[in-house]
Order: C-alpha cells, then sequence, then structure tokens
C-alpha cells in the first residue's frame, strides 16, 4: 500500500487522470500535496507535493460555467491532466496552498489559432 504525503485530508473526490491511458481514481487535495489513486491498481498512482506545484491550468468554458478538466503542472516532472465531477470544488481547495497567481486559464480555441497564424508570420 502506499503511504499517503497527507496528515490532514480537505477533499476526496472522483477523478479520471489523462496521462497517455485514462485512468480513473480518486483525488486527495491535503494539507502536504495532490494526490491521485488508481481504483483498480494501488501501485498507480501521483503525489505531488506543493512545493514542486509550478502553475495549475484550468479549461475554462462558457464563461466560466464549465470547466472541463484542469492541469498541475510541476517543476521536474511534468504536466498532469486530471478531471473530476466537481472540478470548482477542486480548484478552490487547491487555492488554499498553491499561491492564486500561479493558477490560469488555459488559451481558448481562437487563441491558438491566432498564435499559430501569427508564427507563421514571423517565421518568414
Amino acid at each position: 500500500m502506499v503511504q499517503s504525503l497527507n496528515t490532514k485530508v480537505d477533499l476526496t473526490i472522483d477523478a479520471t487522470a489523462f496521462n497517455g491511458i485514462t485512468e480513473y481514481g480518486k483525488i486527495m487535495i491535503g494539507d502536504n500535496g495532490f494526490e491521485f489513486y488508481n481504483a483498480r491498481d494501488t501501485r498507480k498512482f501521483i503525489q505531488i507535493p506543493w512545493d514542486e506545484v509550478d502553475k495549475v491550468i484550468a479549461s475554462v468554458m462558457f464563461k466560466g460555467k464549465w470547466i472541463p478538466r484542469y492541469a498541475v503542472k510541476t517543476k521536474q516532472s511534468g504536466t498532469f491532466t486530471f478531471a473530476s465531477k466537481e472540478p470548482k470544488k477542486v480548484l478552490r481547495a487547491i487555492r488554499e496552498y498553491v499561491n492564486p497567481e500561479k493558477m490560469v486559464q488555459s488559451l481558448s480555441f481562437f487563441e491558438v489559432i491566432k498564435r499559430g497564424i501569427l508564427s507563421i508570420g514571423k517565421k518568414k
């Protein structure tokens, strides 16, 4: 069994991790870090201490009415993408431990297209 980072858990919620293969499990947010545990295989887990979190990126649609997924970008290990039933609760719980300035929105579809077109113009 895996030892949890947290001594006090603020939120536990069902979630999906999008890391290559989609994995279903639970997210635990506590005083020492962000944790994801796979529902079927206890050996598959993600533990991110709060001092390792670089940014939290939320995909916001319909002016904040719907947040389909969010990602936790770490300083060394890369980006981990998650989805849950109540993402606003998860992001509010994360905000208690991560500086709100490090919580950002992802680019919209049109912003990605605009950057792509502008970068083509800069290459020539």
